[in-house]
């Protein structure tokens, strides 16, 4: 709520992070009134930023650098780089971050992802209401603070190369062998992070779309769309090309493309990583969301590990790897986090251990990850609906009572029968419910689907 002082912020301030259009919801003028507001919420008197190749990231990072120094806190720039490349220089460094980036929304928008030292992420309950409440105040006219100390310096660093570095510190893809690989950096950071990572690795890298632009002239940078990763499929097939990699806008991402051009879900992805990371650390904690396939807490008991299911969201995830000392965590949405990265989500770590999978022995990718890929899935369905919590309860009463039958919310509803289960699970931002299915065949899931959804959308 607004308290009366300035405009209201809450199409602007997500549940994790700051995104709109700019300008119409977002300028230079309130990304330097959130400079100020991170640095009095968090306290401190260093920080660090970064941003993508949008044409407004520059300016709004500048901004927001000036409002953070205004305050006295001494500003590392690290200019252009991914948001993993962020979170990294925030592990590094030991200081709080703010990376300028709309991720795979479109080239009007653009946003803030904020962190604490250490990568440790900075919610709608660990700071981002608190830093959207002073904003909101100081945007209406309320004074700003008097600094504590004089105010801060500003230094640019590049960095860049300490990420690759620290990449394959974690990653041995020396020895690998000779694989083709073609990445489509969909205009977006990866055009940046992959020539970097991979200079010295003994592979052959085919680019797509490596310019930064942030009209993304070619397709948007989202590969979670089927359609925007048909340009990948089609060169993967045409180069013969042992896998295809698609990063999202900042590069924090990465989806995976198998040597037939076919899209490996990020389930598998997690399976796989699962298994490899276990087996440097036995009876490891990892981490699933609860959309991701019943196959992936199956492949972590198999290697001896346990399976701790989450909600949906990075900070839901960092937070729990955190206080479970997880080794690895991953989302379907192809987010992937690492204990040796501060708990921070990297698509291009992601990428480098499907490669020394890969590379290290002789088996096609589609071969490799059939034993990840168990059941058949929906893909993630949206329905409009007017009253979510209504049509949430009508489907668990519908189900309520079945033999063998079993329901949890912890995020949503999850409905769990003999060997299917569905989640339905409302947006934060959208009148919509997005429902997920799983079951042992397609036949299975869409009767399930079509019967969730008659419900839904009765």
């Amino acid at each position: 709520m607004n308290d009366g002082t300035g405009p209201d912020l809450s199409a602007l301030v997500k549940a994790y992070d700051v995104r709109g259009v700019v300008p119409d919801q977002f300028d230079e003028e309130l990304a330097r009134l959130f400079g100020a507001a991170f640095v009095t919420v968090t306290g401190a008197t260093a920080i660090v930023t970064g941003h993508d190749m949008r044409d407004s990231s520059p300016g709004l990072a500048r901004a927001f650098a000036e409002g953070a120094a205004a305050q006295g806190a001494d500003v590392t720039e690290t200019g252009l780089c991914s948001t993993d490349g962020l979170y990294f220089a925030s592990g590094l460094l030991g200081l709080p971050g703010a990376m300028f980036t709309a991720s795979h929304n479109p080239a009007r928008y653009n946003g803030i992802k904020l962190c604490r030292a250490g990568a440790a992420p900075v919610g709608q309950d660990t700071g981002l209401a608190e830093i959207r409440t002073l904003v909101e105040r100081w945007s209406g006219g309320a004074p700003l603070p008097a600094p504590a100390r004089a105010p801060g310096t500003r230094t640019s660093r590049d960095l860049l190369d300490a990420y690759a570095g620290h990449l394959l510190g974690l990653v041995d893809v020396s020895a690998v062998r000779p694989l083709k690989i073609v990445v489509d950096a969909g205009n977006g950071m990866s055009g940046l992070t992959v020539p970097a990572v991979f200079r010295d690795v003994p592979v052959d890298i085919v680019p797509l779309y490596f310019e930064l632009d942030g009209t993304f002239p070619h397709h948007e940078a989202n590969p979670l769309d089927p359609k925007n990763i048909v340009d990948l499929q089609h060169a993967v097939r045409a180069e013969g090309a042992d896998l295809g990699l698609a990063f999202d806008g900042d590069a924090d991402r990465c989806f995976v493309v198998d040597e037939r051009g076919e899209a490996v879900s990020p389930s598998a992805i997690t399976a796989l990583i699962a298994a490899r990371l276990l087996a440097g650390d036995p009876g490891a904690t990892v981490l699933h969301n609860l959309i991701t396939s019943a196959a992936v807490p199956d492949v972590i008991r198999e290697h001896g590990g346990t399976p701790v299911r989450t909600r949906v969201g990075h900070s839901f995830i960092k937070a729990e790897m955190s206080r479970t000392g997880a080794v690895f965590g991953g989302e379907h949405s192809a987010h992937y986090y690492f204990k040796d990265f501060w708990n921070a989500d990297t698509g291009m770590l992601a990428a480098l251990h499907v490669i020394a999978e890969l590379g290290g022995q002789d088996a096609p990718l589609s071969a490799l990850v059939a034993q990840y890929e168990r059941y058949a899935a929906s893909g993630e369905i949206n329905s409009t609906v007017t009253d979510q919590a209504a049509t949430v309860a009508v489907v668990r009463e519908a189900f309520a009572g079945r033999p063998g039958v079993s329901a949890d919310e912890l995020d949503g509803l999850t409905v769990t029968g003999d060997g299917w289960w569905f989640n339905l699970r409302p947006s934060n931002t959208e009148p919509l419910l997005r429902l997920n299915v799983e079951a042992p065949d397609r036949a299975a899931v869409t009767a399930l689907r079509d019967e969730v959804l008659a419900l839904v959308r009765a």
